[in-house]
């Protein structure tokens, strides 16, 4: 059982920007659940998708792993033989306990557990790569070389999941959707004070981006097919395929 997030629930003098560490690794599991609509639902279905893409001798790259939620969600569904899973963040905490996690269960695919930054990770020869709610927090200008280096190092027919929160050109349903988040966090226990306290941390970190923004970077980057496949309120995942051998 995690432990629960009580982070933001006293008022705190100096608000700094939002970084992964030990406190927040500690309830990770349960903020995410608390806090992300639909979030166990991108998970076991990235699950699905991996049954489906995952080729054989291939790698899956998990970037920004966090506490490794997404790559055992993979291992557990993976049909074929001699893969590996190869899961990136670049929190030590996160990381420490991911390994505790993954080492937990045990599966015929081996998983790689790097604390590195995914910009400096090399994608080679992967058949699947997950981006689960971690591109919204590089700067917005390294996003596009990101997904680049992807699609580069992927197989043909590969399939890179990229789940993010979302913003929208239209202003009303925009405000809708981020009200309804909020009406979400309340219902699972949130504060007022802890909805607004946690919002003023994240401003600075994670700038989010329509979903056309992502569906024309993927198509930049050389994905042959971008869509969205999972949405609820502001949160949601794009489906990317790289064109098949011809």
């Amino acid at each position: 059982m995690s432990n629960r997030d009580m982070l933001f629930s006293a008022p705190i003098a100096q608000l700094g920007d939002w970084t992964f560490d030990e406190r927040v690794a500690e309830v990770f599991p349960d903020m995410i659940q608390r806090s992300v609509p639909g979030y166990s639902n991108i998970i076991s279905m990235i699950g699905m998708l991996a049954g489906r893409f995952v080729q054989p001798h291939t790698q899956v790259y998990d970037l920004g792993c966090s506490l490794g939620a997404a790559t055992l969600s993979v291992r557990r569904n993976i049909q074929a033989e001699g893969c590996k899973i190869v899961a990136v963040d670049n929190s030590p905490a996160m990381i420490e306990r991911c390994r505790r996690h993954i080492d937990a269960f045990r599966a015929e695919t081996p998983v790689e557990v790097i604390e590195a930054d995914i910009r400096d990770v090399v994608i080679e020869n992967a058949s699947m790569v997950v981006l689960n709610f971690t591109l919204q927090f590089l700067a917005p200008d390294e996003r596009q070389q990101l997904l680049k280096k992807v699609c580069e190092g992927m197989r043909p027919g590969g399939a890179l999941v990229l789940s993010e929160k979302f913003s929208f050109a239209d202003k009303d349903v925009g405000e809708l959707l981020f009200n309804m988040h909020h009406d979400f966090k309340r219902a699972n226990g949130y504060s007022e004070l802890e909805i607004s306290q946690k919002r003023s941390m994240l401003e600075n970190v994670m700038l989010t981006d329509s979903v056309e923004i992502h569906k024309a970077r993927l198509h930049n980057a050389g994905f042959a097919h971008a869509e969205l496949w999972f949405q609820c309120f502001n949160f949601g995942s794009l489906v990317a395929l790289k064109a098949g051998d011809a």
